[in-house]
């Protein structure tokens, strides 16, 4: 297999409010961390245990970071994908450090609010996009929102039983 796959799908929590910052252009980077907790009950004494794994997210996403910025909270859950990106940066004390983020870049990435906390509290859920009304869809919809209608098989006999009404244009 030629060449390589640079994809992260999280599902998690908020750990802070999306923090915006400008670029010299005038357009939105904004960021925050994912807090992925998983579960589960030790065998030996019976307790529940937790583990929280921290990610760090940057949308360059015009789009997607509108939606961040107006509407993401601390704590919503959210499923998103983007790429893994190590970069080089200088601390406030003049050390060089290197941090990993996950990035939802301009023209890739999704973001699909799972929860409404802080939202609009009537427990509706938004899928994150470029539409607009309650079910927006900004960006592309999740992979369980993908799969469309589904039509009934054509009825009658035989593989020409019926006439099938697509709009395939071949």
């Amino acid at each position: 297999m030629a060449g390589s796959v640079n994809k992260v799908i999280l599902v998690g929590n908020l750990g802070r409010d999306p923090e915006v910052r400008r670029t010299s252009s005038g357009d939105a980077i904004v960021s925050f961390s994912l807090a992925m907790t998983e579960s589960w009950r030790d065998k030996n004494t019976g307790e529940r245990r937790d583990r929280t794994e921290w990610a760090n997210i940057v949308i360059f996403n015009e789009q997607l970071g509108k939606i961040a910025e107006q509407y993401l909270k601390k704590g919503m859950k959210v499923y998103l994908e983007g790429q893994l990106s190590t970069r080089d940066y200088t601390d406030k004390d003049g050390n060089q450090r290197k941090t990993t983020e996950v990035v939802l870049q301009r023209y890739r990435g999704e973001l699909t609010m799972l929860d409404s906390k802080g939202g609009r509290g009537d427990g509706a859920d938004y899928v994150g996009g470029s539409g607009g009304g309650d079910n927006a869809s900004f960006g592309r919809a999740s992979p369980m929102e993908r799969g469309g209608e589904r039509r009934p098989a054509p009825q009658g006999g035989g593989s020409r039983g019926g006439e099938i009404d697509d709009d395939i244009p071949f």
